[in-house]
């Protein structure tokens, strides 16, 4: 097979960037596409070429098979990367690349079938000598059969839809009564998500840990494994925090798992990367028979950084190798090194139930000594002024270190992530930092079960809004009406002892004001009185000094401020305080006031009442899609509707007026 002169890359943000960088290196143009949201964005900049793909909507431009072969064949590219995602694992896009004649950077059409839809994978693992989950994979879907089914195989069973993939058309099921409820309503899930219902049961895990192994094959009979990944921290079903070598990792469990993976690939004759994921028990330590097959991936994974850093191999470049005909390395070469862990930034508020977070990207800055650190890595297709768009997946970046192990690793992720800053959104990066901080965590080998299970103390409000907060607020406030624009104490007077000093600044909890004043003020230091309680002293904390007063609150240099239009938002660590500004209530969808806002741009795709209609506090009137999920705003109080604004299918800005009422 000859060179490849040109890709086209048929994906967008952080993975599209990685393969232009990764091609330019090795000579090869890149093409990109682009939906007309993403016009500006960081991919289409990077590559040599790039071609409009149509609206918004992926099911509009980037799922369309039609439009990314057309701009291959228009570009003259002689290749298609699919990155993961969109149409990386659709045999039937990797089927009209075929038959164009355009080399797909990824396994046949054949094998990602055969990997597609899991009662068909399960049955060519269990042939191949690989271990599956107990359970029932046939094609028999009568409703009692399936029942009787789950009786042999022992509750709690795991219900799930073959052609399912990120949590969608699976349930878990505790007793036979709840059986047929939870088979109807999983049913129904995979056929409005996948169009196919059929399900397979499997022997639910109680503690389940989540290891994949990557392969790599070359189609012809020959498997390479790149040893395996830690993937168990979860939320949703979805990776948080991903890391390499698995914690309490044996070599003789390694053998059998990364032996078990080899099998796998070989048996569907793969081609390029892939990522075998086996569910492994988590009740005891790691032995050869406590793994299980759970699916194949037929595509890079997007926790793929952390295997190239143990093994110093660029795997994207690998699958252009492997595509252009070339040898895959030999298993006797592949080796590993140190431990490497990766966290997935997210644009969303972990504080608020992981709302999602669209809007402009304010300040993305990664400390330049950081940057520079060797085994500190950071995949982004983000930079300063983008911004997060509603509709795509909300992940901003991937943060990637290695070290010589993995207390160091852990060490080296927290200061990455806390000395970095991003502005603008909320982000997930204080969750980050206290998942890497939890014992558990730290202890290693945590099952998927890890984030459910400490949920409250991962996202509980640590920096509440205290007094001493407004206080801080109320001294940014003041400095900006100073002029002063860097601290609040740089302040060219004294203390205005014997004077009317007093400056006053409101803001808002609830439906309480609250009243901050100003008392005295001078260079060094602050008398704060908030609602009129005693006043406590708030002062610029020196290097020097070690000690304060106990009444005191040093003002901690790391301490940053951002006024908005109807908030103040402090930072710190990663995590992000909100105080409201008087006539307004923060970190609230639906606030006790008479209208109905859009907490964030969307499209409105459901609407449950009409106006003149009467409502009671917590009823549901609309469904808002936004970043691929869907949330439902209530009725903040009693009343009746006023006015309907909006209609379905509209797509609204953060802000707008969806729903006015009036009190009954």
């Amino acid at each position: 097979m000859s060179s490849i002169k040109k890709i086209l890359v048929a994906n967008r943000g952080e993975i599209a960037c990685r393969i232009m960088e990764t091609a330019r290196e090795m000579n090869i143009r890149t093409v990109a596409v682009y939906s007309d949201a993403d016009i500006n964005s960081m991919h289409v900049k990077m590559a040599d070429e790039a071609v409009a793909i149509g609206p918004p909507p992926s099911k509009d431009s980037y799922l369309v098979i039609e439009k990314i072969i057309k701009a291959t064949l228009d570009t003259g590219a002689d290749a298609i990367h699919p990155g993961y995602g969109f149409l990386s694992e659709n045999y039937i896009f990797a089927e009209a690349c075929e038959e164009a004649g355009i080399n797909f950077i990824g396994p046949s059409s054949e094998s990602i079938r055969n990997m597609a839809l899991k009662d068909r994978a399960k049955i060519l693992m269990e042939k191949a000598g690989v271990p599956i989950t107990p359970g029932y994979q046939g094609a028999k879907q009568e409703e009692e059969f399936l029942s009787l089914e789950a009786d042999k195989i022992g509750f709690p069973v795991l219900i799930k839809a073959v052609a399912g993939g990120g949590g969608k058309g699976m349930r878990k099921v505790e007793s036979k009564e709840s059986f047929l409820s939870a088979l109807e309503s999983c049913k129904r899930e995979a056929e409005n998500s996948f169009g196919n219902p059929k399900v397979l049961l499997e022997k639910y895990i109680q503690s389940p840990r989540h290891i994949e192994v990557q392969i790599f094959g070359d189609g012809q009979g020959n498997v390479v494994h790149m040893f395996e990944r830690d993937c168990s921290v979860q939320r949703r079903h979805q990776k948080v925090i991903e890391e390499a070598p698995a914690p309490g990792m044996t070599v003789s469990v390694r053998d059998a798992m990364t032996d078990a993976a080899v099998k796998a690939a070989k048996a569907v004759n793969y081609k390029g990367a892939g990522t075998v994921e086996f569910i492994v028990d988590g009740s005891q330590k790691l032995h050869e028979n406590g793994f299980w097959f759970m699916e194949m991936n037929t595509r890079l994974q997007v926790e793929h950084p952390v295997t190239e850093m143990i093994t110093g191999l660029n795997l994207i470049k690998l699958q252009i190798e492997i595509a252009e005909g070339k040898k895959l390395p030999s298993q006797k070469n592949i080796t590993m090194s140190g431990h490497a862990i990766e966290t997935r930034i997210y644009a969303e508020d972990p504080f608020n139930n992981f709302f999602p977070s669209a809007g402009k990207i304010e300040n993305f800055e990664i400390p330049s000594e950081l940057s520079k650190k060797e085994g500190l890595r950071i995949d982004t297709g983000f930079q300063k002024n983008d911004r997060i768009s509603i509709y795509y997946d909300p992940m901003i970046a991937k943060m990637i270190v290695h070290s010589d192990n993995r207390q160091d690793a852990i060490k080296n992720m927290v200061s990455l992530i806390s000395e970095s800053k991003i502005k603008g959104i909320k982000t997930n990066t204080a969750f980050l930092i206290r998942c890497l901080l939890n014992d558990d965590f730290n202890c290693g080998g945590v099952s998927t079960h890890f984030i459910n299970e400490n949920i409250v103390t991962l996202t509980s409000n640590e920096y509440a809004i205290d007094n001493k907060v407004y206080g801080l607020t109320a001294l940014f406030l003041d400095s900006i009406n100073n002029k002063t624009q860097t601290t609040p104490f740089n302040i060219k007077n004294g203390w205005r002892l014997n004077q009317s000093f007093r400056k006053k600044y409101f803001f808002k909890e609830g439906e309480n004001i609250i009243k901050t004043e100003i008392i005295e003020q001078n260079q060094r230091q602050s008398l704060i009185s908030v609602n009129g309680l005693e006043p406590f002293i708030i002062f610029k904390k020196e290097k020097s000094n070690s000690k304060y007063n106990e009444n005191a609150l040093p003002f901690f240099s790391d301490w940053e401020f951002k006024e908005f239009q109807n908030h103040i938002s402090l930072y710190r660590y990663g995590e992000e305080i909100i105080v409201g500004k008087e006539r307004y209530q923060p970190n609230s969808l639906n606030n006790a006031s008479n209208a109905i806002i859009a907490p964030m741009p969307g499209k409105i795709i459901d609407m449950f009442a009409n106006e003149g209609n009467k409502i009671k506090e917590g009823e549901p009137l609309l469904v808002m899609e936004a970043m691929k999920m869907e949330m439902t705003l209530y009725a903040p109080k009693d009343g009746v509707i006023d006015e309907i604004k909006v209609q379905k299918g509209a797509l609204v800005s953060d802000g707008d007026i969806l729903v006015k009422l009036e009190d009954n």
